[in-house]
C-alpha cells in the first residue's frame, strides 16, 4: 500500500460525484482501515473566519478578516478542522500531515488564532472527505484522482479557483487534455 498521507488528490473530470468536481484534497491520514482528507479549494459562500469565531463564542481581532472558511468535504460538516503550518503543535491534538503541514481540531487553536498568535499559515475548514478500507485505492485504480506532492504555498493560497489547474500543472498534466472518461490498458 502506498501511503498517501500528505499528498494532494486532484479530481479527474467526470469523477461522477458533483461534490468533488475539480476538487483538490489534502490527505491528512491514510491507513489500511480509513483515509481522511480535506478539500482545500472550495470556499463556503459568504462565510469568513472573522464571522465564524464569534458564533463559537470566541472574541477575536484576527489579522486576516477576509479569510474564507472552506468546505472541507461532505462528512461531519458540523466539525471544524484547522490546517496549519508547523509553528504550532499541541501534544495529543495536532496531527502531523507532512514536514510542513499539520491539522488540529480544537477550540484552543481557534482561540490562539483569534488572539493573533501562531500558526503563521492557517486555513479553517468545516467537514472532511472520508473513505473506508480500500476505497481510495479502488478510486485511484478507476482513474478518479491524480496524486501530487503538497506544496505549502499552494495549500494555503487564497486563489481557490486555480488550485485544481495548479495541482495538475505541477505534475505535468494539461487540464484541457483530460477526458471525462478514462480507460485501462
Amino acid at each position: 500500500m502506498i501511503n498517501l498521507t500528505g499528498k494532494l488528490l486532484a479530481a479527474m473530470p467526470g469523477i461522477g460525484d458533483p461534490r468533488f468536481n475539480r476538487a483538490v484534497i489534502l490527505i491528512c491520514a491514510h491507513t489500511e482501515t480509513y483515509t481522511m482528507g480535506l478539500v482545500i479549494n472550495n470556499p463556503m459562500d459568504d462565510l469568513y473566519l472573522a464571522e465564524l469565531l464569534p458564533q463559537l463564542g470566541i472574541e477575536q481581532d484576527i489579522r486576516r478578516p477576509d479569510m474564507r472558511v472552506l468546505n472541507g468535504g461532505p462528512v461531519g460538516v458540523d466539525r471544524g478542522f484547522v490546517l496549519h503550518s508547523t509553528d504550532y503543535f499541541s501534544e495529543g491534538a495536532t496531527v502531523t500531515v507532512s514536514e510542513s503541514l499539520c491539522m488540529t481540531a480544537t477550540r484552543e487553536i481557534l482561540t490562539i488564532i483569534a488572539e493573533d498568535g501562531a500558526p503563521e499559515k492557517v486555513s479553517m475548514l468545516l467537514g472532511y472527505a472520508g473513505w473506508g478500507p480500500g476505497q481510495i485505492e479502488h478510486e485511484l485504480g478507476e482513474n478518479a484522482w491524480l496524486v501530487s506532492e503538497a506544496e505549502t504555498d499552494l495549500v494555503f493560497s487564497d486563489q481557490h479557483s486555480t488550485k485544481w489547474t495548479q495541482t495538475l500543472s505541477k505534475i505535468g498534466v494539461d487540464p484541457s487534455k483530460l477526458h471525462f472518461s478514462g480507460g485501462h490498458a
